[in-house]
């Protein structure tokens, strides 16, 4: 079985099809901004090499000195929450 379109057996359209895909798949030129090396800096003194379309950038935190990341992060414990809430707020 042929599949038609408008009469015409579809390996003569599906290349005109194609075509068109890859003209709308392109970038549009002049409107991107350039994307070039950056270096982030943290406070820690980490620095990382990148791209992006700024180059250079200043961080509070990275994956060297965030805490969970590090292993230091401290967990709250939510079990001891609900005996607290019913000892505040419970039946008297």
């Amino acid at each position: 079985m042929v599949m038609l379109w408008l009469g015409v057996p579809f390996w003569q359209w599906l290349p005109l099809l194609e075509a068109r895909a890859r003209e709308d798949a392109r970038m549009k030129e002049k409107i991107h901004p350039k994307y070039q090396d950056a270096t982030i800096t943290c406070i820690c003194g980490n620095v990382v090499h990148t791209r992006s379309t700024v180059k250079e950038m200043q961080v509070n935190t990275c994956s060297a000195c965030h805490p969970f990341y590090t292993g230091t992060a401290k967990y709250v414990d939510a079990a001891g929450r609900v005996e607290q809430f019913k000892k505040r707020y419970g039946k008297k």
